[in-house]
């Protein structure tokens, strides 16, 4: 599949943001994210727009003539019906603006847990090895191939911010898939062209707080 296209890519990017791509699908797209920054302000436009459905809107009560208007329409000999009808308009008002403070605060949530940054760790000779996403909280991390590690020993991840000095952001789970919890010190280091690096270190992570092992993998995060 040609994904130079420049339908296919808004096409793409538009099942993306609206939530119909599937999963198989959706998985080969954000891997094209980490290496397209053309696809990702394609997909940052629909976003915006889809954004605006989500603003939330004033309430405007129910006028008393209306309510008026509602009673001289009914039969005045069942009395009993004139008393439940406003009721029950009122009741599908408060349904309705219900949902859709619902369906608004659902989108704020979305947005507020949008993937911010990527990147994809490599190997010395280059070789792919595990996908970043950088949440406001979290890191959520996807081995893309396998690592040996050896008994009592562990894979740590650091930041390493522009004074160079690196800051460890947690141990990467034993099976790779996962997520690693960022205190707010992590979170604000974490950027577009800052450095990720894992280093090879005693079980359990560095004992100094610093790497004393090799850095085995690196990357540099992206923008979204």
């Amino acid at each position: 599949m040609n994904y130079q296209t420049p339908s296919l890519r808004r096409a793409l990017a538009a099942d993306y943001a609206i939530g119909l791509m599937p999963p198989t699908a959706c998985r080969r797209f954000e891997q094209l994210l980490l290496e397209d920054a053309e696809l990702r302000a394609e997909l940052a436009q629909w976003q915006d727009s889809l954004m605006s459905l989500t603003e939330p809107l004033a309430e405007q009560p129910v006028p008393d003539r209306v309510w008026r208007g509602v009673t001289a329409r009914i039969d005045p000999q069942t009395p009993q019906l004139t008393l439940r009808q406003p009721f029950w308009s009122w009741l599908r008002v408060t349904i309705a603006l219900c949902s859709l403070v619902a369906a608004v605060t659902l989108g704020v949530i979305y947005n507020h847990d949008e993937v911010r940054y990527g990147a994809t760790l490599r190997s010395a000779d280059a070789q792919s090895w595990m996908s970043i996403e950088a949440h406001e909280n979290y890191l959520k991390i996807k081995l893309l191939a396998s690592a040996k590690v050896e008994k009592e020993r562990s894979l740590e991840m650091w930041v390493i911010p522009l004074d160079g000095k690196p800051v460890s952001l947690g141990v990467i789970p034993p099976g790779g898939d996962g997520e690693i919890k960022l205190g707010s010190a992590q979170k604000a280091l974490i950027g577009e062209s800052i450095t990720l690096a894992v280093s090879l270190e005693p079980e359990g992570g560095s004992p100094t707080g610093q790497p004393t092992g090799p850095v085995l993998y690196q990357g540099v995060l992206t923008a979204l």
